[in-house]
């Protein structure tokens, strides 16, 4: 959700503001090297057994916008174990290799945070109404839907590199990093859906316009990048296009609008808020592995190979699952949680 609002009283329209970065995890094959010993000489080293240790359970990031700070919370027990003050009604969170980055509407500012523990390390302002939030290839990429524009943020220098006019109410956004191109809806409830080029990820430029045929939310980039999924603001099914062709490919049905979306390896998961459903799904067929029931107002999720999240904004609350959409715990955090992001590893 990005529009901000009186609670309890929330309409559906202002709701369909609902947002949520997208994040893919990739693992790095490990090879064993292996060693024989000369057939004369006697190889006495035992062979290791000890076991790789564990790696660490992640954290979830959940902005509190009504309390303006981002809750930590370990997983899967779902305690806070800090908190971070930030400016002003702090909404869209994205996190990168080693910077989380947070979108503050009210206030026009955007804050990134790093270090271990995470603390604020630098905040710009001079936004109009940044919303949402996305981060590839060491930058960070703002929409800002109150000015019609992509800001790209530096994270290495910490610097604005470029702010791009790309049309009004420009809101969801996705990356295909192997084409080097972004996709961006103008819109919480989009008719267009305008490409641009990141070969420059410092400065995109503008080279087309996409017509998905109905009102689009949320959209993100299949592993791989030869589909992007458009979920909906008036329609019940997630689409599935063919980048290349710009052509529909399948449709995945997941319940009332607007719904969301993040790909973990082969897998989807989807939510619909209104629908308090989560379904895990096979990313190359559309095919619905496992629906599980969520909280009420459960929009933005997050998630890796071990655990899956989501937050409600209706409830204050985040369900914890397995990878398997097996409940773990909910639990409630604050009046209000919008977004979620897993803490980059330590």
């Amino acid at each position: 959700m990005s529009a901000r609002m009186a609670l309890p009283a929330l309409t559906v329209s202002a709701l369909l503001a609902a947002c949520a970065g997208s994040a893919q995890h990739q693992k790095t094959p490990q090879h064993a090297a292996t060693f024989s010993p000369p057939a004369t000489v006697a190889s006495t080293a035992p062979a290791s057994t000890a076991p790789a240790p564990p790696a660490p359970s992640p954290e979830a990031l959940v902005t509190a916008e009504t309390e303006n700070r981002v809750l930590v919370v370990a997983l899967p027990s779902g305690r806070v174990v800090r908190w971070i003050p930030l400016p002003a009604d702090p909404q869209d969170i994205s996190a990168g290799s080693d910077t989380v980055v947070v979108a503050s509407a009210a206030a026009g500012k955007v804050t990134m945070l790093a270090g271990a523990p995470l603390r604020p390390v630098k905040t710009l302002g001079g936004f109009g109404a940044p919303h949402i939030v996305a981060v590839a290839d060491d930058h960070a990429y703002v929409t800002d839907d109150a000015r019609g524009t992509l800001t790209t943020i530096d994270l290495r220098t910490r610097r604005e590199t470029s702010t791009v006019f790309v049309g009004a109410g420009a809101h969801h956004l996705s990356f295909d990093a192997s084409r080097r191109i972004a996709w961006v809806a103008l819109g919480e409830s989009a008719d267009t859906i305008v490409i641009l080029s990141t070969e420059d990820p410092g400065r995109p430029r503008l080279i087309g316009r996409f017509d998905p045929g109905f009102r689009a939310h949320d959209l993100a980039f299949a592993p791989g990048g030869r589909q992007i999924w458009i979920t909906s603001a008036d329609g019940r099914d997630v689409a599935a296009f063919g980048v290349m062709s710009e052509k529909p490919l399948f449709r995945v049905p997941v319940g009332p609008p607007p719904q969301h979306v993040i790909f973990d390896g082969s897998h989807a998961y989807l939510t619909s808020g209104y629908g308090a459903t989560i379904e895990k799904v096979d990313a190359a067929s559309g095919r619905i592995l496992t629906r599980a029931p969520a909280p009420f107002g459960s929009f933005e999720l997050a998630g890796d190979s071990r655990y899956v999240v989501t937050s409600s904004l209706l409830r204050g609350t985040l369900a914890i699952y397995t990878a398997g959409l097996r409940l773990l715990r909910v639990v409630h955090l604050a009046p209000a949680t919008r977004e979620v992001a897993f803490s980059p590893p330590a």
